[in-house]
């Protein structure tokens, strides 16, 4: 079960290839002569806002952009394997996919690989038309048969993106049946449940759900049947406007622009990511002009650079969530009076002022804020009293002792410590235990955490459904189902109602052609 800190409406960024979706990313941006405005569709995280005028002070080149950031969460460059919004960012900007949300107008669907596509009168099938002027940076033409083998593949492998589609009723046993290509540059979904298809059309839409990628040159280094995954960790086969150079783990990625994109070149002719572990570091290189953008500051930092005229503040509203997970396979909050104990033991307000300015707004609801319908947030606040009161009727007068799970950068330690002070207050003593994306994330996959604070979880489409699905919807509890990228799974969240409530349905209204 998680415990919503924050949450992030979403925003409406200004060019194609941004993220449709995630966390308000507070950037601190060099003011220059303008010509950083975009990536020409090809925008990196929540990066390219408009520059603020005035004269060119940075000392990067004037056609790269060199952004400075924390990558202790960038863990894999494999669609299929990815996770978080660091990764994310950069992938939307190696691969294409088959549709793509409007960043204007987030619930509209725009053509992408697909030209244009059509919903069978019983909504059951989808068929895209592709482009027929693609090529992967191989060279290789993209064709529907590239489509194919990446859906199955997802759902071959069972890694962090299959949940979305095991949601839809897609499985390894009957993908290969499902999704077919009946011509060059056709591709047919048929749908295995009864599912809303404007639902499994928002999710092909939400950026890097379904990145296509080059299946001759993946194949080509396949090892022990992986389908690529452990080439792809570190490389790429696609067809998006950047082409990724190198990249080392916490260190350095670099990206070139792709000259022969379908679109048109991007603006940019590299982009520069480079890691940052302190916020103070990343303050200094962006005040001496060697980063053209700093990702992810503490607010204090953020807040001593706002008066600098030489730099701009910005922050993109998103729709993903700060939150505070407890692990249900964990016997202390398997107990519900526990959980609610916790609930009154965070400083919700405190924490949003103090700590998550330019990252988020208290929102205590698992549909994000901004959807077409919503949830009234139960007002929680921080009452010790009255959890001490819970945690005695629960059986643990004293409290107990329990770890909490952290990343080790902002604003996620700040957080943890703010929650680790007054979970004390009621005699509940969490050992804070730091580390990379793999590690503490991957407890969580693992669901072998006890109490986490991360990001994330509330779904990329623009639908209600898809913060629901993300955060509470767990179909199958066992360890082997391995819903590894819904929240319910994860912390142990199982209540058999919901899953009714949000698991494939009949379809809502339908058109029967859409697509320009």
């Amino acid at each position: 079960m998680a415990l919503r800190l924050s949450s992030l409406r979403p925003g409406r960024p200004d060019k194609p290839k941004m993220p449709p979706s995630g966390n308000m990313y507070p950037t601190v941006q060099a003011n220059r002569d303008m010509k950083k405005t975009s990536l020409l569709g090809a925008c990196i995280l929540a990066l390219a806002m408009s520059m603020g005028s005035g004269e060119a002070v940075a000392k990067t080149p004037p056609d790269q952009l060199i952004i400075g950031m924390n990558m202790n969460n960038l863990l894999t460059l494999d669609p299929a394997a990815m996770t978080g919004n660091e990764v994310v960012g950069i992938v939307v900007n190696l691969y294409d996919s088959l549709v793509e949300l409007d960043p204007e107008q987030l619930t509209t669907v725009r053509p992408a690989l697909a030209k244009s596509w059509d919903i069978s009168p019983d909504g059951k099938t989808l068929t895209f038309h592709l482009r027929d002027d693609v090529k992967f940076h191989s060279g290789n033409p993209l064709t529907a048969a590239d489509v194919v083998w990446s859906m199955r593949r997802i759902l071959h492998l069972n890694l962090a993106q299959a949940s979305v589609w095991k949601s839809y009723g897609f499985s390894k046993k009957n993908i290969d049946s499902q999704v077919s290509a009946p011509d060059r540059f056709t591709v047919q979904i048929v749908l295995p449940k009864d599912n809303d298809p404007q639902l499994v059309i928002y999710s092909l839409a939400a950026l890097g759900n379904l990145g296509v990628l080059d299946s001759k040159t993946v194949q080509s280094h396949q090892q022990d049947n992986d389908w690529g995954n452990r080439w792809l960790t570190t490389h790429e086969a696609g067809s998006g406007p950047f082409i990724l150079e190198t990249w080392q783990a916490k260190d350095v990625l670099r990206m070139k622009r792709n000259p022969d994109y379908w679109r048109g070149e991007a603006k940019m002719s590299r982009v520069v990511l480079r890691h940052f572990q302190e916020s103070q570091t990343l303050r200094l290189m962006i005040e001496k002009g060697d980063l053209d953008i700093a990702n992810n500051m503490a607010v204090s930092d953020i807040n001593a650079l706002r008066s600098d005229p030489q730099l701009t503040v910005d922050a993109v509203q998103r729709g993903t969530m700060y939150y505070v997970a407890m692990s249900m396979k964990e016997a202390h909050f398997a107990n519900p009076k526990v959980r609610e104990a916790v609930r009154y033991l965070i400083d919700y307000q405190g924490i949003n002022k103090a700590l998550m300015p330019g990252y988020g707004v208290l929102h205590q609801r698992p549909i994000k804020a901004g959807m077409p319908s919503t949830l009234p947030d139960p007002g929680y606040r921080l009452d010790v009293a009255r959890a001490k009161k819970l945690l005695a009727e629960a059986g643990y007068p004293n409290g107990f002792d329990t770890t909490l799970r952290v990343l080790s950068d902002q604003p996620f330690l700040n957080i943890a410590i703010a929650v680790q002070s007054t979970l004390m207050q009621a005699g509940i003593n969490a050992k804070i235990i730091t580390g990379t994306g793999n590690q503490i994330y991957g407890a969580m996959r693992e669901r072998k955490f006890d109490l986490l604070v991360g990001r994330g979880g509330s779904g990329m489409e623009p639908h209600p459904h898809s913060s629901l699905r993300a955060l509470v919807y767990n179909p199958d509890n066992s360890d082997k189902a391995r819903l590894t990228n819904f929240q319910g799974w994860r912390t142990g969240f199982y209540d058999p109602q919901l899953n009714t409530m949000i698991g494939p349905g009949p379809a809502g209204t339908r058109s029967a052609k859409t697509g320009g």
